[in-house]
């Protein structure tokens, strides 16, 4: 029996058997009989319920997408089907996917021996923790919540009833997949002196030089156009702030490479102290912008640059770390439980993404 001549039924069961969004464009494409069942009022429902199955729970994922201001972040948002929305899902989803990806390496970082991919319970579990901490950075880590109000108790208790939404095993999940992200940032987007004295000398062994961090601290940058290096985002930054995506792999290559013109030093964010503070700054990005650095900003004055134009880089951000630790053990004590047992239990993986 030809395609075309498949009762609508059938081919819409088809459909409904996808498990991505291009799957069913794909399905869409094979002929005529196949796209005019598509282009009926069914569209929308199977392109998101192949979105569910590929990035689901799209719910969470809602609850990013339509946040604002003007309402409170623990309301749940219920909003119509449309392709504007469903946009703005996929690449949501796309990024929650990269920490898929991501999260192996570096929760078995040590024991990589156990280290292995995620089931498929798994993935939804990260996803549905990626989306939460998406919502939580959004709603709380921008200029309303300046360092001053952080420990204020009406701030505190509108942070907790985003938080009271979700149970603890599932805050435990989140918790995890924050330790990744942190780390991530922790040794990719910000690393310290000590993570680029390591990767330096991997790469160049032989090398005699000792590599001089904190220099611009003592030495003003030159003004002479030989210097207006990547580290200085010359001539890698658009007039927008925006990054030239072919410069970034080429870029990171030379990252480490000693020349006249560039210091590998100068791409640490300082020593043990100052640099877990610079962490705490930047844990208060979402992780879609935190995996857009890590993939797109390999040189410090990169990341500084999009951290000036994306968060304005006031006082606000400056000394203000991330508040979900904090909220996150103010919830745990009303519910009668003990957040370093709860963290304990994720090392061990007796809660968190993998139990």
């Amino acid at each position: 029996m030809h395609f075309e001549d498949l009762a609508n039924e059938l081919v819409l069961h088809i459909f409904q058997s996808c498990v991505s969004v291009n799957d069913v464009l794909t399905l869409a494409s094979t002929c005529r009989h196949f796209r005019k069942v598509f282009g009926t009022s069914q569209r929308l429902p199977l392109l998101y319920q192949a979105a569910e199955a590929e990035y689901g729970p799209l719910n969470d994922a809602i609850q990013v997408a339509t946040y604002n201001s003007s309402q409170p972040a623990h309301t749940i948002r219920r909003v119509p089907q449309s392709l504007a929305l469903l946009k703005q899902l996929l690449k949501i989803g796309s990024a929650a996917q990269k920490w898929e990806a991501i999260y192996p390496s570096k929760k078995w970082k040590d024991n990589f021996e156990d280290r292995r991919l995620l089931t498929s319970a798994e993935r939804y579990r990260l996803r549905r923790a990626v989306y939460r901490l998406w919502l939580y950075a959004k709603a709380f880590h921008n200029a309303r919540y300046p360092r001053l109000t952080r420990t204020l108790k009406p701030v505190v208790l509108e942070r907790a009833e985003l938080l009271h939404n979700w149970s603890s095993a599932e805050l435990a999940e989140m918790a995890d997949v924050g330790g990744v992200i942190r780390d991530v940032l922790r040794t990719h987007v910000c690393p310290s002196n000590g993570t680029i004295q390591r990767k330096f000398r991997k790469r160049f062994p032989d090398a005699d030089q000792p590599l001089l961090f904190n220099i611009h601290l003592n030495y003003p940058r030159p003004v002479a156009a030989a210097f207006q290096t990547h580290f200085h985002s010359a001539h890698q930054v658009s007039e927008s702030g925006r990054f030239f995506p072919g410069d970034a792999k080429s870029a990171y290559q030379r990252k480490y490479m000693s020349t006249p013109d560039h210091e590998p030093g100068a791409e640490g964010w300082g020593d043990d102290i100052p640099h877990y503070y610079v962490v705490e700054d930047m844990a208060k990005l979402d992780p879609g912008q935190i995996m857009w650095l890590k993939e797109n900003a390999p040189w410090k004055g990169m990341v500084e640059c999009y951290v000036t134009e994306t968060c304005g880089g006031g006082e606000w951000f400056r000394n203000n770390g991330e508040t979900f630790g904090q909220t996150l053990e103010w919830v745990l004590q009303e519910r009668g439980e003990d957040v370093e047992e709860m963290r304990e239990a994720v090392r061990e993986e007796e809660l968190g993404i993998v139990c």
